[in-house]
């Protein structure tokens, strides 16, 4: 029986290593569901070096494999293996053969973080002022307390701002040149993330933004590093204090997910969690204006009132006002009883 090629069985053998690597990396399920444009880069990046590592995985695992079998040792045999020194060929093979796949990941990635932004917000261009963070009292045994500052100390501390060079993600090639739709202010602080809504006024403790819109994050911190991370967006920009970062994406996919800390930043870092909520363009709206109406009202007049303390005529008015019942008419009905 003529014995087949070893080349002919290393041709089947890179086939099937092929096929079935290529299926692992486009069906692994290691990732969340995408939502925002940036994902699908990242995750196609991701998909390729899984497929590379299950195809160096079988390669390796099974050229073991077939080397315990064909190798092993045999009863009565007590000779010595066959003395090798070394094959110069085979050594250049795996040697430039990973070389190439690193510069070519390399070189690839480079691509995606081009494509996602990351150039942009680099360029001698791009300088900023970084938005003045809320002044934070630190709690003895608690979290950190955050206190607006007053407008003295505003005026104060951006009398002379110093502009610094943005890093981060920014715009993405097509859009570069083009102001953001959104634009968030988020502080980082042990242990919470704030968000303030500059061109409206809002305050949040969660993020909110609308589907499909171009967002942009200023990110800042008031104590140590953190780290702002949504992994259903594929995007992490960590916050430094003094150092203003930018964080900028489109939402794609509406929903509530995650935002993560990812730099250990205190005791409580595992309890450093918000969420980013994608609503409707007409739902974020909705959101906005509420939320703009809430915070605009002057809570320092509002004061508790016991009911109990107060005269009949006291207690009614509110209520005759809205019946369009008078003083006058008021104070007989109270007079008659």
């Amino acid at each position: 029986m003529q014995q087949i090629p070893v080349s002919l069985w290393t041709l089947v053998a890179g086939i099937v290593v092929t096929i079935l690597s290529i299926w692992v990396g486009q069906n692994h399920s290691l990732l969340p569901i995408q939502a925002s444009q940036q994902a699908p880069l990242v995750d196609g990046f991701f998909n390729v070096m899984v497929s590379i590592a299950t195809a160096l995985f079988l390669v390796v695992e099974g050229t073991i494999v077939i080397f315990l079998v064909k190798y092993r040792h045999r009863p009565g045999d007590d000779t010595d293996g066959v003395h090798v020194e070394g094959n110069l060929p085979l050594e250049v093979f795996w040697t430039a053969i990973p070389s190439i796949i690193v510069l070519c990941l390399g070189i690839y990635s480079v691509d995606v973080f081009n494509r996602m932004g990351g150039f942009e917000v680099g360029g001698a261009h791009n300088m900023a002022h970084s938005h003045s963070p809320a002044h934070v009292a630190q709690m003895p045994g608690s979290a950190i307390a955050a206190t607006l500052s007053d407008a003295s100390q505003n005026e104060s501390e951006m009398a002379a701002p110093a502009k610094t060079p943005i890093i981060g993600i920014g715009a993405t090639p097509t859009e570069i040149g083009k102001p953001a739709d959104l634009v968030v202010n988020v502080t980082g602080m042990q242990f919470a993330w704030l968000f303030d809504y500059p061109e409206s006024g809002v305050n949040a403790g969660e993020l909110h933004v609308p589907v499909g819109a171009d967002v942009q994050l200023n990110l800042s911190a008031t104590d140590v590093i953190h780290s702002f991370w949504v992994p259903q967006f594929r995007l992490k920009q960590d916050a430094i204090p003094g150092i203003p970062t930018q964080l900028r994406f489109v939402a794609t996919k509406p929903g509530t997910y995650p935002v993560v800390c990812t730099e250990l930043c205190g005791g409580y870092h595992g309890s450093m969690r918000s969420q980013v909520v994608v609503h409707t363009p007409e739902e974020f709206e909705n959101w906005l204006s509420e939320n703009r109406i809430a915070q605009k009202q002057d809570m320092q007049k509002a004061v508790a009132i016991n009911p109990a303390d107060l005269s009949t005529s006291e207690f009614l008015t509110p209520y005759a006002q809205q019946m369009g019942v008078g003083s006058t008419t008021l104070e007989s009905l109270v007079m008659s009883h």
